[in-house]
């Protein structure tokens, strides 16, 4: 009985430690035999503080009391069976000494020093391109994402705390970049806030937070899709089998890698969990995605598969954490291990953010920079977050800390903070965009800077303003950086009937409306073109814009025809003068 009952509590042992850890049961991961060395380990202490620990198994102790004659008097002697050779005690040394040596043997042959080329070739193959913007259409000012996490953070703690009672149940989940309906949001699940909260609402949280990455004002708290009440029943926050990796795991994902789980919307709004399902490439090391596993935060209901097959609404499912690992060791791996002289090595910049391209694909993106150098770049690479297809343009550039220290010194006077910039097409340019916070996280002005020369800065109070002062200082270095014109580029030609001046900060931007386009003011300045500040009203002008997608747009290009023809007229009468 006493065998039976100590076999027990050590399954129920070894049983806990699988329930409340979840390790992967896989020769190809090092957590399994880590996770016997453990139980061996454990059950070697118990034996060396009791010594006794399951001799029952090995060993049999008899005690035999003799009688023996000596000198006429009786004498007892106790005579021991020995414990066989292999007994218990033995036996777990010997296995803790093996589980020892399979561990350190998985690390250490595992490591760079054998597979340096087979972990440069975890990334795949990488594409090189000079030219960014065929990949990265031109944006409107519209789709410029000026809230960062951190933000969307504040303003979702702002939404939750004008719902009765809500707040002090729950907690806001982390937030999810993504692409809803050709439209930037910031998606997060509210999760339980303990175990009692957990205890009173097993059915679930009743919603998650949306807040537009393009609009601060755009926020708010979604608690139905298609007047279905949601209830976040599964999530890292509960406990027991309602968490979400326990509910995984138990569900026929226990010798499989799992990671990244990350909360999306489908076009519909309704709620998933997006875990990326993974294998370990080199011995047990390497982590590459191989699967996306689609959960019903309702329901659980799991449905797994390939990466070609993904639904088209998921936006990622290549890890971060995976592709800035295997992005450094293939800059770090480029002539091998042994590469003591650093030559040609390459190591990405400090952070990694998503950012969106044509066709609404999304692209992991990091600058790229030779080991030792601090504000200059070689290039910048994409990482397509869905097939992992990889693109390094070769252009030398600033780093984003080096343009984000710019963008602060801009306005140094104001000691503003600058969030983690994200980078777009503007006009043919790579360029930084990024958010100027003041102390208490609130974003007070908006900075763009060129990815190839971080001295070309705009800032402005909001997005149309930073544009203008962006492309009046892109248009003031003429050869330097030459923008290209976006495919929404359109030619007018119109009569001035309105026109006039504002002054701002030393700077004089031109309006002026068309009697052919009413509706419209164009805004330019001498950087445009010297015709401006010597334009009338009557005088027939031909204007390049982006588009019509404002009521107020920006002058790309100005040629005045009236002032055009006098000169040509005043030249004729110079000739006959002379």
């Amino acid at each position: 009985m006493k065998l039976i009952t100590r076999s027990i509590t050590y399954i129920l042992g070894v049983f806990l430690i699988i329930y409340f850890t979840t390790p992967v049961l896989s020769f190809s991961f090092v957590e399994f035999p880590s996770y016997l060395l453990l139980i061996c380990i454990v059950l070697l202490i118990r034996y060396c503080v009791i010594n006794e620990c399951f001799n029952e198994l090995w060993v049999s102790v008899n005690t035999k009391v003799e009688h023996k004659e000596y000198k006429g008097k009786t004498k007892k002697t106790d005579s021991k069976i020995k414990r066989p050779r292999f007994a218990y005690f033995d036996f777990l040394r010997v296995m803790t000494l093996l589980l020892s040596l399979w561990v350190l043997g998985l690390k250490f042959y595992s490591s760079a020093l054998f597979h340096a080329k087979a972990y440069r070739n975890l990334i795949g193959d990488v594409k090189i391109k000079s030219s960014f913007e065929d990949d990265f259409a031109p944006v409107s000012t519209v789709q410029i994402r000026v809230v960062d996490r951190d933000m969307a953070y504040r303003l979702g703690d702002k939404v939750l705390g004008t719902i009765p009672s809500l707040g002090s149940q729950v907690d806001i989940g982390e937030f999810t970049i993504q692409m809803v309906r050709g439209k930037l949001y910031w998606i997060a699940p509210v999760c339980h806030s303990g175990f009692f909260k957990w205890k009173r609402n097993k059915n679930g949280t009743p919603g998650y937070i949306k807040v537009s990455a393009t609009d601060p004002r755009d926020v708010s708290f979604i608690e139905k899709y298609a007047d279905h009440p949601i209830r976040i029943k599964y999530q890292k926050e509960a406990y027991f089998q309602d968490c979400l990796d326990r509910h995984i795991y138990f569900n026929g994902y226990m010798t499989n890698g799992f990671t990244d789980a990350t909360f999306e919307i489908n076009e519909f709004g309704k709620p998933f969990w997006i875990v990326t399902l993974y294998d370990n490439k080199v011995v047990a090391s390497g982590g590459d995605a191989t699967g996306v596993l689609v959960i019903d935060v309702e329901t659980g209901r799991m449905n797994e598969y390939a990466i070609d097959d993904a639904p088209r609404w998921i936006d990622r499912i290549q890890p971060k954490a995976f592709i800035l690992d295997q992005l450094d060791d293939w800059g770090r791996f480029i002539h091998g291990f042994g590469n003591w002289s650093n030559q040609g090595m390459l190591q990405t910049t400090k952070g990694l953010s998503l950012v969106y391209g044509n066709d609404g694909k999304s692209y992991w993106y990091s600058g790229l920079t030779s080991v030792g150098a601090d504000e200059g770049t070689v290039g910048f690479v994409l990482v397509n977050t869905r097939t992992k297809e990889t693109i390094w343009y070769q252009q030398v550039g600033a780093t984003e800390q080096a343009a984000r220290k710019s963008a602060m010194g801009k306005v140094q006077e104001k000691g503003y903070e600058a969030s983690f910039p994200i980078t777009y097409n503007i006009n043919g340019v790579p360029t930084y965009v990024m958010s100027l916070k003041d102390k208490g996280g609130l974003s007070k002005m908006t900075a763009m800077v060129s990815v190839r020369d971080y001295t070309i800065v705009g800032v402005g109070n909001n997005l149309k303003e930073t544009l203008r002062n962006y492309k009046n200082t892109l248009h003031q270095l003429d050869g330097t950086i030459s923008p290209t014109q976006s495919e929404n580029q359109v030619q007018i030609k119109g009569t001035i009937v309105r026109l006039g001046r504002d002054i701002r900060g030393g700077n004089t931007s031109y309006y002026m409306q068309l009697r052919e386009f009413p509706k419209v003011i164009f805004i330019g300045s001498s950087i445009i073109s010297n015709e401006l500040p010597i334009s009338n009203v009557g005088d027939t002008v031909k204007i390049v814009i982006d588009d019509f997608s404002d009521p107020f747009i920006d002058i790309v290009s100005f040629d005045n025809k009236s002032i055009t023809q006098r000169l040509k007229v005043n030249k004729k009468m110079f000739r006959k003068d002379r």
